[in-house]
């Protein structure tokens, strides 16, 4: 079972994960969605930390006014209400042009990961792509 098939059954815990695979959008797209869950991608070039939040802001359908910060990010993680993968096919440009401010939004991502409940349905973040060294375990 792969490391993508292993989270979506439950039998690996949500979280922030490096993921290398070669595995195209579509299919992606069908495996994710067949089980249930949604998707969202960010694969524009995003540096700064407001260019970021804004790019997860967009990706995951945030309402209008949420403010690019990191209290807006986790309410309206929280507020997510459908299991969902978010999908970051840039990353490693965050993380080399501002590390301090990636690591910061890693960590909030991280927190709404590990927050499972009836109410607070499974959220991962796969990192694709090229990027610096990081901590971040590997979705094999």
């Amino acid at each position: 079972m792969s490391g993508l098939a292993a989270l979506l059954a439950g039998k690996v815990d949500p979280g922030v994960y490096r993921w290398h695979t070669e595995l195209a959008a579509a299919d992606l797209s069908e495996s994710v969605t067949g089980a249930g869950w949604s998707l969202a991608q960010i694969a524009d070039v995003v540096e700064t930390k407001d260019e970021v939040l804004g790019a997860i802001g967009a990706a995951l359908g945030f309402p209008a006014h949420f403010g690019r910060n990191l209290d807006a990010l986790w309410d309206s993680l929280r507020d997510l209400s459908a299991p969902t993968v978010l999908l970051w096919e840039t990353w490693g440009c965050a993380a080399y042009a501002d590390r301090a401010g990636f690591d910061k939004i890693v960590r909030v991502l991280q927190d709404r990961a590990a927050e499972i409940s009836e109410d607070r349905p499974a959220f991962t973040v796969l990192l694709r792509g090229d990027g610096p060294e990081t901590d971040l375990p590997d979705l094999g």
